[in-house]
């Protein structure tokens, strides 16, 4: 009895090994495939042109700010973050311009895969007056495809993307972006 109980159960085995091979294969050939689309979107192009990307982003004082709403206006949006060392280079340069245009410009800054205790110190530490918020699991960064901070997005009065700045700008640079846009009929 103990014989063909034994030959029962080697008998079930090759049908167990073929089930855990299928297995296998299907999780080996859904990762393969999930590592494709991966590679695939991180070597997609940023966008410069078309619409902006849409989003919602909630400052750290708990205001929140939705891109279409913004429509009529020149927007600048800033990737930065407080362990960025050039994003301290033009952290001035942003506050001036968004003080000088404040009327005609809206600035946006949105705080990449950083603690709030050092963004908030950042902020206090270049007297930032312009709209700051986090960008809570990455949603906005990845929309945007950017490669690092710092990074700026220009939106033209009708929503649509006119460039973006890879690394820090350079003094001037901003401006000049900006008197373009808004001569842009």
């Amino acid at each position: 009895m103990l014989m063909t109980s034994e030959r029962a159960g080697n008998g079930n085995r090759p049908r167990l090994r073929y089930i855990v091979a299928g297995i296998s294969v299907a999780l080996m050939v859904g990762l393969l495939i999930l590592l494709g689309w991966g590679l695939q979107n991180t070597n997609a192009p940023q966008p410069e042109a078309g619409m902006a990307p849409t989003f919602s982003l909630t400052s750290f004082d708990g205001e929140t700010l939705a891109l279409e709403e913004l429509r009529g206006k020149v927007v600048v949006i800033n990737f930065w973050a407080s362990w960025c060392i050039p994003c301290r280079a033009e952290a001035d340069e942003l506050e001036a311009m968004s003080r000088k245009y404040r009327d005609d410009v809206v600035f946006i800054g949105v705080d990449y895969a950083d603690t709030e205790k050092g963004a908030l110190k950042f902020i206090e530490e270049y007297g930032l007056t312009y709209f700051q918020g986090p960008d809570l699991g990455t949603r906005i960064s990845a929309d945007y495809r950017i490669r690092g901070v710092p990074e700026t997005f220009y939106v033209a009065k009708n929503g649509e993307l006119r460039g973006v700045k890879i690394g820090p700008l350079s003094p001037g640079e901003l401006e000049f972006k900006i008197l373009e846009l808004l001569d842009d009929r």
